[in-house]
């Protein structure tokens, strides 16, 4: 029988995982993809806006993504937006088009982006163990019978250990495709 409080760990430290797996996507190997700015918020109508709201991104090749705005008199908010990110990007302005050109990236950058990569996993682990933590307390205070509290908790610490391999296996991966010339 499933426990409430096993499923309710579970559940969080998969959101944990999956959040650090988000951000992993946001940091740049050097190969365009529309998760390094759809995030950028952009000041469009009074207010702010993810650029994925206000525009469709593409990545015509790897080394170029190109924004395509609704509305094409936010082009030049859009082009503001995602220099004010302090992303490493240059935009250009083309017409009612933004073009982002990557540059290939030197060795000092890969290596400031694997440090960004384990920095990121780090927070991922720190959650995950927050939530094991928060998960055997929960054990604690349901006065449950010994063995089973026992069971509960050898549960818990295995979906602990898998979610963190989970992580550190998707970030041996992203750190092999960074320093990866």
């Amino acid at each position: 029988m499933s426990s409430p409080l096993l499923a309710d760990a579970n559940a969080k430290m998969k959101k944990a995982v999956d959040y650090t797996l988000h951000e992993f996507s946001s940091i740049h190997t050097g190969k365009a993809t529309p998760s390094m700015v759809e995030g950028v918020m952009v000041e469009a109508y009074g207010s702010q806006m993810r650029l994925r709201d206000c525009a469709a991104i593409t990545t015509p090749d790897s080394r170029l993504i190109q924004i395509q705005p609704w509305d094409a008199s936010l082009a030049k908010a859009i082009e503001k937006a995602i220099q004010m990110a302090n992303l490493g990007f240059n935009p250009v302005m083309d017409g009612k088009v933004v073009r982002i050109p990557l540059t290939e990236m030197s060795r000092e950058r890969r290596q400031e982006f694997a440090k960004t990569a384990h920095r990121l996993a780090e927070e991922g682990r720190v959650h995950i163990r927050n939530v094991r933590r928060d998960a055997l307390e929960g054990v604690k205070k349901a006065k449950l019978p010994e063995d089973e509290a026992k069971r509960l908790e050898k549960d818990i610490q295995a979906a602990t250990d898998k979610s963190i391999k989970e992580i550190n296996d998707h970030l041996a991966s992203k750190e092999k495709e960074l320093l990866t010339v």
